[in-house]
């Protein structure tokens, strides 16, 4: 198992590996059957990449509103005295008037050979108020001891972002510390083989998600075929 270490400057934070939120960000809990909305947790390879890092949350119990007027960046949020004099605050800044700061009191270390990348926190892309926060991505090396600042991207004119107590505000992820990927087209005989697997899924689908086929509100067909085949595949994973 890898660890992420970290380190707190203060106790008003507290990272956790990303949940998702039924109810909540994730959508609603209704079941995959027939006449159900679909949610975002019903998407596998999203629930995937939602749970895959670590989350952080606003700390603070005064709601802070960041718009954009005239061209002009306002952070509205009235945080009072600083609780520590060597503190800076309030803690979120103005950056060129695009992007504003956050003064985030965490350092996380990855293992050797891996970094931490910053990303927007999934629930930013089951938004629909068009308020959430939008973390700018970074990637933060392994040898950096320093306590991390965040940087989000202004709302465009006319619009709000909204930051809540105990609200998601941005998630990070463990990964290789270099990119060493090359792109190559496959051979001939490893295309073959994918696109015979592809029609292989294809022709058995009525089979394989025979028990799980649904049709949502929106008139798309659902069913369970990458869910099952992923577990067999991680089932015959752990055999090995």
């Amino acid at each position: 198992m890898h660890k992420i270490k970290f380190r707190m400057s203060g106790d008003d934070l507290k990272p956790r590996r990303t949940r998702m939120e039924i109810p909540g960000w994730a959508g609603q809990p209704e079941k995959r059957t027939d006449g159900a909305h679909e949610h975002a947790w019903h998407c596998v390879p999203f629930s995937e990449y939602a749970k895959y890092g670590v989350e952080i949350f606003y700390p603070y119990k005064n709601e802070l509103r960041v718009s954009t007027k005239n061209g002009r960046l306002i952070l509205d949020g009235d945080f009072g005295s600083p609780p520590d004099p060597d503190r800076s605050w309030p803690p979120f800044r103005d950056f060129g008037g695009s992007y504003y700061t956050y003064q985030l009191l965490l350092d996380l270390k990855p293992e050797p050979g891996y970094a931490i990348k910053v990303e927007t926190h999934p629930s930013f892309y089951t938004d629909s108020t068009g308020t959430a926060p939008i973390a700018v991505p970074a990637i933060i090396r392994e040898w950096w001891p320093m306590v991390y600042f965040l940087v989000f991207k202004s709302p465009a004119e006319g619009q709000t972002h909204i930051f809540r107590a105990d609200t998601p505000m941005a998630q990070f992820t463990m990964i290789p510390a270099e990119s060493d990927v090359e792109l190559e087209p496959m051979s001939f005989d490893e295309a073959a083989e994918r696109e015979l697997q592809s029609r292989r899924i294809h022709a058995s689908r009525e089979t394989l998600g025979a028990d799980s086929q649904w049709l949502s509100t929106t008139d798309t067909v659902f069913d369970g075929t990458y869910r099952n085949i992923q577990g067999a595949a991680r089932s015959a994973t752990q055999k090995k």
